[in-house]
């Protein structure tokens, strides 16, 4: 058993002055035969506590159901934490942010009538009830005066920074909070965090939160500014940010070691706390990539990097290092010499050649659960929260060339017609028409969500074709429509009798052996834009685009020996080969 508190000026561990010296390792991104070597070399960096978040949407995909097993187990990965005799921070949001698709709001929360999040609407209130009666269940027993690792948690996530909920039902809805996780059992001390600023700091917390700041420089003066906002108690950069996430069509960014280093030896010097985002990122496994929309929609890339201290195969970098030579002038580090061959070999196999196994056409004409509509359905109105919608209508306006428009589109449509592809359009090209040949016959649609926007007002907002189809002004009507089952795909691949090629989106498979265990990095340059799964694991999302040309398979995935790779590519395979890299192929940085 341990206390854990908060005093005048520091944190408590059994009475006395605490640091916290933690880093960021999210379980759901990371292959849970991982987390505990991740874990470990946290603690041979010098840190003493790992920090996660939660993400709802993947433990309630749909209501009421929820899933903790696999890699969503997360009181094994606090155990495992514990084992290897750290603490743990538990920020189970309900919102998260983190680059996750929706901020980790569940795509359903949506559809209950009247719903308006993060506040105190009844209908809000009970959703997130809900689910935390699940965490905490799960997160209690673990608390560090139960004999767990649990020292922290934390209350919603940069609440400063959403101010469309009025002042009072915002203070309302964190006291709201506080008493519900209270009310769960939780004993150890709660926190807010924000960027300090004065105006997130004041608006996202409440004097029974313990409020912290994220930053990643300018040390002096952000700790000012927290530390007029929060008077007492411990400095805590609860984000000290590292690194940086990346977009698609934009360039890889990375932070230089030397300021990283310096801005945490800055923050250990003046005495306060730190949690390192992202101490590992991992990956944004299968379509769980957020995005940004501030006038331009910016979907997130899959690999989740960050330019952090482990890169995301999970080998100390030079900010590794450099971070250990830090702590070590403020605190005590272990002894690194564990990390020596600690990190699974990287692992080239030859190239194999990627059988076409079929059309999507094919896949959805046999598996599609098809549904008759007037209206072009959204993913909402199918029950459907991420992936692909494939849409057909008859068109009947005459041989001659015809202007097709679309509503505002979310996210990007490849246009058919009579099975052949026409055109895309693109949200963030702010695409909604195009001439298609002629005014008659088949029009097929297939809509792709690339991910939900995590941050800022466009939270929640409904994905597919919104408004209306029009052909040369004429509404277009009488649509057929049916989501792709994405969990089905691999096995219908896998039992096909390789077809010829047919235009529109396909699906490829290959098999490779792998006489040596490790870790792989297939390497995308050769496909256009889709997905990959390998032995029945989504890896994400690829696209020519970049900055992103690689994808990583974690080596558990293929102790068997054998990787079975299932390949949908929306756009266009260059070569039928599927190729391996000697290392990341994260892409350009920008000079």
């Amino acid at each position: 058993m341990t206390d854990f508190a908060i005093g005048d000026q520091d944190f408590l561990l059994d009475g006395r002055p605490h640091r916290v010296l933690s880093g960021a390792l999210h379980y759901f991104r990371v292959h849970p035969d991982l987390w505990r070597d991740r874990i470990r070399k946290a603690r041979l960096m010098g840190l003493n506590t790992i920090e996660t978040y939660v993400p709802w949407n993947e433990h309630e995909a749909a209501r009421g159901v929820f899933r903790f097993d696999g890699g969503l187990d997360l009181e094994r990965f606090l155990r495992e934490v514990a084992e290897e005799g750290m603490h743990a921070i538990v920020r189970p949001g309900p919102y998260i942010c983190a680059e996750w698709d929706g901020g980790g709001l569940p795509g359903w929360l949506f559809e209950i009538p009247g719903v308006r999040i993060r506040s105190t609407e009844p209908g809000y209130a009970a959703a997130v009830g809900a689910f935390l009666d699940e965490v905490l269940a799960r997160v209690v027993p673990l608390q560090a005066d139960r004999g767990g690792p649990v020292i922290l948690m934390q209350v919603e996530n940069e609440y400063g920074a959403y101010d469309v909920v009025e002042p009072a039902e915002r203070a309302e809805h964190l006291r709201w909070l506080t008493a519900r996780f209270r009310d769960g059992g939780v004993t150890v001390p709660l926190l807010t965090v924000d960027q300090p600023a004065d105006g997130m700091l004041e608006r996202g917390s409440i004097p029974e939160l313990h409020a912290t700041g994220s930053f990643g420089g300018q040390v002096e003066s952000r700790l000012a500014t927290l530390r007029a906002h929060q008077p007492t108690g411990p400095l805590m950069c609860s984000e000290f940010w590292c690194g940086w996430f990346d977009h698609w069509g934009a360039h890889h960014h990375t932070a230089p070691v030397a300021a990283s280093a310096e801005a945490l030896d800055a923050l250990l010097a003046a005495g306060a706390s730190v949690n390192v985002y992202m101490f590992h990122g991992g990956t944004n496994l299968g379509l769980t990539n957020g995005a940004n929309d501030k006038g331009v929609y910016q979907p997130t890339v899959t690999s989740y990097d960050y330019d952090a201290p482990l890169d995301e195969l999970g080998r100390p970098t030079a900010k590794f290092w450099a971070f250990r030579e830090v702590i070590a002038r403020h605190a005590e580090v272990p002894d690194a010499s564990e990390l020596a061959g600690a990190s699974s070999p990287l692992v080239v196999p030859a190239d194999a050649p990627l059988a076409y196994a079929g059309s999507l056409r094919e896949y959805v004409d046999e598996r599609g659960g098809w549904t008759a509509h007037d209206a072009i359905p959204t993913f909402e109105d199918l029950a459907t929260y991420r992936g692909l919608l494939v849409h057909r209508a008859t068109l009947t306006a005459g041989p001659a060339p015809a202007v097709l428009r679309l509503g505002e589109v979310r996210d990007r449509v490849h246009v058919l017609l009579d099975g052949a592809p026409v055109g895309i359009l693109a949200r963030d090209a702010h695409d909604e028409a195009l001439t298609l040949p002629r005014g008659e016959g088949e029009l097929t649609l297939v809509v792709e969500d690339q991910g939900r926007v995590n941050y800022g007002p466009r939270i929640g907002e409904p994905k597919g074709v919104m408004g209306p189809v029009t052909l040369g002004g004429a509404p277009v009507t009488g649509w057929s429509s049916t989501p792709v089952d994405l969990d089905g795909l691999e096995d219908w691949a896998a039992e096909r009798v390789p077809a010829a090629l047919e235009a529109g989106a396909a699906i490829y498979r290959a098999s490779v052996d792998i006489a040596v265990p490790g870790d792989l990095v297939i390497e995308c340059s050769g496909l256009g834009k889709g997905l990959v799964w390998v032995n029945g694991l989504c890896l994400g999302r690829y696209w020519r685009r970049g900055p992103q040309r690689s994808l990583v398979v974690p080596a558990p995935l293929v102790a068997d020996g054998v990787a079975r790779v299932t390949v949908l590519e929306l756009d266009t395979v260059v070569e039928p080969v599927l190729r391996f890299a000697p290392d990341l192929l994260l892409g350009h940085t920008e000079f």
